[in-house]
């Protein structure tokens, strides 16, 4: 499938919208009520060719942008919550539900597959590339994970950064446009990662905390484990 194959969705919806979304870089007590890291499951995509093609994006929509983000190329698959052993908040990600993302993934996962990467979009928020999923591998982990995607349909996607002003999306359209195609990428896929970001950072780096390997079904920890009885 040809990495721009799903966008016509969102470039309807981008199309429709009239500018784009400001985001501001500042932190939201009122969201994180103090907790410091958010998890979620994802696929980790950051290898040289990604990065570059990822660099050549933000360039291209030099002055749009909003300076300062670093978070790697990943593609969400399934957000989780704030980690907690004791979740008491509805967006509280606990041992339970770390749980039942693993035995789903055990019991509904894909083997190893490859998707591509390439062709520039946009949802009015973010600039992103256009993930081509031919094989159905991210369909079928983003199902199992029992994903919710707020805003709308799923679209897999890597992120080029974030809007830092509210530009006419006609105008922003006609840029995207204008960056030269390049070859997608091919990417390999063989885990499922289980990442978290600090809370109060918009856009900062994403921590690796497991992965889930797909040709086995075993789960690794880097470093000591969130819900070690969950396994």
């Amino acid at each position: 499938m040809p990495p721009d194959a799903p966008l016509n969705p969102a470039r309807t919806a981008f199309r429709q919208a009239a500018h784009t979304l400001r985001n501001l870089r500042r932190d939201f007590p009122e969201w994180h009520l103090g907790r410091p890291r958010y998890a979620l499951w994802a696929l980790d995509v950051a290898t040289p060719p990604v990065d570059r093609a990822v660099a050549r994006a933000a360039r291209h929509l030099d002055g749009l942008l909003l300076d300062g983000y670093t978070r790697q190329p990943h593609i969400t698959l399934a957000l989780g919550g704030f980690p907690s052993l004791a979740a008491t908040h509805p967006d509280d990600y606990g041992p339970a539900a770390f749980s039942a993302h693993l035995a789903a993934l055990r019991a509904r996962a894909p083997g190893p597959f490859e998707i591509h990467i390439g062709g520039l979009a946009s949802f009015t928020s973010a600039p992103f590339l256009a993930v081509g999923d031919g094989q159905g591998g991210i369909r079928r982990l983003h199902q199992a994970l029992g994903g919710l995607h707020p805003g709308g349909p799923y679209t897999p996607h890597v992120t080029v950064g974030l809007y830092g002003g509210e530009w006419p999306t006609a105008e922003v359209l006609a840029r995207l446009d204008s960056l030269t195609q390049s070859s997608p990428v091919r990417c390999r896929i063989e885990r499922v990662s289980l990442m978290s970001y600090g809370a109060a950072e918009i856009g900062g780096p994403l921590a690796i905390l497991a992965d889930f390997h797909l040709a086995d079904g075993s789960l690794h920890w880097h470093g000591e484990a969130l819900f070690p009885q969950a396994d």
